[in-house]
């Protein structure tokens, strides 16, 4: 499995650079010591060249989304190449909320070939809007792998990170429930097998985290049975001492 990894989605947060710097310091401060968990914060596109300046070797940087080229008429969007300029390493790409807003499986397929040939590791996000009693919800999540990873190489898959969101657990979600850790182990088996069966049984599969308003208070419990590599906290990673509890979970374990 190699090292656990936590990814912390800032999305349109903290209001000011200032406020960013500072969560982005507490953060890089009381993870200082962590050995085998590996730690990345997704920041607005504004704030990484600010805290790309805050020398840490224990938290990477990452993007929230990114355009498919690296140049060209296209008012408004950020290439991959900006965002590795700008410190990022890693680049979140068919968030839900991303989706909800009209992504397609298409475009987030041109935008993963955009980051790989970028340089940028990105996290694909997966998931159903419902756990609905005919089992449908493998289908969709199928149909998005197969949709994003169109066309994407052997060699590059190993690069990939899938992150499993189901939507319906998101606190953004009305009438949410909680997702058990057997939900993300159901769903990780099941992607596995999607990967295997697309790209072959030999390749290295890509790491598999978990989404879904992951925090403090469940990370253990998904870390230890869900059949994951990592988390994808939200709101959590808003709040330095939680999200701190977190990596440090990862890290005991």
């Amino acid at each position: 499995m190699g090292r656990t990894i936590i990814i912390g989605n800032w999305k349109m947060n903290p209001l000011t650079a200032k406020d960013a710097e500072k969560l982005f310091k507490n953060i890089a401060k009381s993870v200082s010591r962590i050995k085998k968990t590996e730690v990345v914060i997704c920041a607005p596109f504004i704030y990484l060249d600010g805290l790309a300046r805050i020398r840490t070797s224990k938290v990477k940087l990452g993007a929230q989304d990114s355009f498919g080229l690296d140049t060209g008429p296209f008012t408004g969007e950020i290439s991959p190449d900006m965002l590795y300029q700008a410190g990022a390493k890693y680049v979140i790409l068919g968030h839900s909320e991303r989706r909800a807003l009209g992504e397609t499986d298409s475009l987030i397929n041109k935008k993963m070939k955009g980051a790989l040939a970028g340089g940028l590791v990105p996290v694909l996000c997966v998931g159903e809007n419902e756990r609905d009693e005919s089992h449908e919800y493998f289908n969709i999540v199928r149909n998005q792998l197969e949709g994003c990873l169109n066309g994407v190489s052997k060699l590059s898959i190993p690069k990939v990170i899938i992150a499993y969101e189901p939507v319906w657990a998101l606190s953004s979600t009305q009438s949410r429930r909680d997702a058990s850790a057997a939900d993300a182990r159901e769903m990780s088996i099941f992607i596995r097998k999607i990967l295997s069966d697309k790209f072959g049984s030999k390749i290295k599969l890509p790491k598999i985290i978990y989404g879904g308003s992951a925090n403090e208070k469940d990370a253990s419990d998904f870390l230890k049975n869900g059949g994951i590599d990592g988390l994808l906290p939200g709101k959590a990673s808003l709040d330095a001492k939680k999200f701190t509890a977190v990596v440090n979970i990862a890290e005991n374990l």
